[in-house]
């Protein structure tokens, strides 16, 4: 391919991308903020907002925090979408700690995140209970944002795009095609979270074309143009330009930034 039919192509894909994928910045506060926290936060970022890239923004803070950011959202009419970081895949029952997605619902949870490296790594979550999680999203209407990366090692060995691609294969297991529509994924090279190292740009978009190939051969053309595929490793103020310019990167999945006021604000207008 010729550099001139290489930009041709990169132009295509860019006006595909805004005229079918809104913009997705989702922030995955982890375990941090108190409830206390929580609502100074959403009334400092609702008060300087200014969204001058029609994104749709999600807040993730932790199960403790739900309720006091939805009333505020709810209360003050705010753009915000609200998202939990984590669920069970059962409706209730005896399983102590857990959040179901029945719980959820009854809040008006709009997001969940499913499957972060996180939960893979500390809490021993597989491709396969994160298929059953996708699953009971779908029963209760919540919209799943399912994260899905390679550890260092696989990238150095060259193994990274099999590994991932059969990562969304099993996670999408027996998922109907007219709900993969309703789900954003996460691309988060587990090396570039919380560690400072992001990926290229160049090798976020290509892993996150991948991704959307993939999504073409197992259900069709029009389902991978319209599912957003969102960035997450050390996203932050000075890369965020650059990873958003990308055709096909749609959003991110924020960790570290999005606890700060300004630094999630710069990120929303990147």
């Amino acid at each position: 391919m010729t550099e001139t039919e290489k930009n041709d192509k990169q132009n295509n894909l860019k006006k595909n991308k805004n005229n079918l994928r809104i913009p997705f910045i989702a922030g995955n506060w982890k375990m941090n903020l108190t409830h206390l926290d929580a609502i100074q936060f959403v009334q400092d970022l609702s008060y300087r907002y200014r969204n001058k890239n029609n994104c749709e923004v999600c807040i993730c803070p932790p199960f403790t925090a739900l309720r006091s950011v939805k009333n505020i959202i709810d209360t003050d009419k705010l753009e915000f979408k609200i998202g939990a970081q984590n669920m069970h895949w059962e409706k209730n029952g005896a399983y102590t700690g857990e959040i179901s997605p029945e719980m959820l619902k009854a809040l008006n949870i709009d997001y969940v995140i499913i499957g972060h490296s996180e939960r893979r790594q500390y809490f021993a979550e597989t491709n396969q209970t994160v298929n059953k999680k996708l699953k009971a999203s779908f029963l209760y209407n919540l919209k799943p944002i399912l994260c899905i990366g390679e550890s260092l090692e696989i990238r150095q060995s060259g193994k990274a795009v099999n590994f991932v691609l059969q990562q969304l294969e099993e996670c999408l297991d027996s998922i109907e095609e007219n709900n993969v529509k309703n789900i954003t994924i996460a691309y988060e090279p587990i090396w570039a979270i919380g560690t400072g190292k992001t990926a290229t740009s160049d090798d976020a978009n290509e892993m996150c074309g991948e991704i959307r190939n993939k999504i073409s051969s197992l259900f069709n053309n029009n389902t991978a143009q319209l599912i957003r595929i969102q960035y997450g490793g050390s996203v932050k103020p000075s890369n965020i330009s650059e990873l958003m310019a990308m055709p096909e990167i749609d959003g991110a999945l924020v960790g570290g930034a999005s606890i700060n006021v300004l630094d999630f604000l710069a990120i929303i207008n990147y």
